[in-house]
């Protein structure tokens, strides 16, 4: 059964729409989910925080490592909004290290959230997106996945599997109307950085260090990458899928010459 809603109407790019964001309680999830309301759609945020800031349909918690907590969570997401549209698989944590620094531990536990986590949630919500007539799917991808960063093999390594997974996911998906997509951040002004920075030695110095190292020589804000997000999610990317889209002032694809 095809769900009847339509975008476009109730005002903005989502009017009429619904969607979950995970991880949506700070940073990119938040500002994605912040966006999608400003522009039509009914969003319920989940992630693990106590308290999210803003007005949403629900504020859901879940680990997104725990499949019994998830498949609970994405049944009252669902119930609470009638319906689901879009799913934005936004929440994941950080890895910092050379492939001999995390211990066998760590890397499942950076995979089962960053990887399994965004299966168990796809998953869980599959009926509901099979029901839509404008379903989309958005991963939260990184320029880690293209790039070869120092001290991040782990978190690449996750992060390049999502990518794959993206492709994989839009061709399985395609013939039941479910668009599947990537977005590839750069290094992104959030709460994550934020603490990478506070543990720094000199936190101006490695500021610095992560703004020149893109191109367009600043770090790239939520708000930049909460748009690319809400574009791909929308109606009006109803023929993209299976795409990943660089939202990193230039790090993936263009070579600058160094000025004398």
């Amino acid at each position: 059964m095809t769900s009847t809603r339509s975008a476009g109407h109730d005002g903005g790019t989502f009017g009429g729409l619904t969607a979950l964001v995970t991880g949506g309680a700070s940073g990119i999830g938040l500002a994605t989910a912040r966006l999608m309301i400003a522009e039509g759609a009914r969003v319920v945020v989940l992630d693990l925080a106590e308290q999210v800031p803003g007005r949403f349909a629900a504020h859901l918690r879940a680990d997104i490592r725990d499949d019994a907590a998830v498949v609970a969570a994405v049944h009252e997401a669902v119930s609470v909004l009638g319906g689901l549209d879009v799913l934005v698989n936004n929440a994941g944590i950080g890895a910092q290290g050379k492939v001999e620094d995390n211990s066998d531990e760590e890397w499942h536990r950076v995979l089962d959230t960053n990887v399994v986590g965004m299966v168990r949630v796809t998953r869980a919500v599959l009926p509901a997106l099979r029901a839509s007539a404008h379903a989309a799917v958005v991963n939260v991808g990184s320029i880690a996945a293209t790039a070869g960063l120092p001290q991040r093999v782990l978190y690449s390594a996750g992060k390049g599997a999502v990518v794959a997974m993206t492709r994989a996911m839009a061709a399985d998906l395609l013939p039941a109307g479910i668009r599947v997509n990537a977005v590839n951040p750069g290094t992104a002004d959030t709460p994550w950085i934020g603490r990478l920075l506070e543990r720094a030695l000199d936190p101006a110095a490695e500021y610095a260090m992560l703004a020149a190292r893109q191109p367009h020589g600043r770090l790239v804000s939520a708000d930049e990458v909460a748009a690319a997000i809400a574009y791909l999610a929308s109606p009006a990317a109803a023929s993209t899928t299976g795409s990943c889209l660089s939202v990193d002032g230039g790090m993936d694809g263009l070579r600058l010459r160094r000025e004398e």
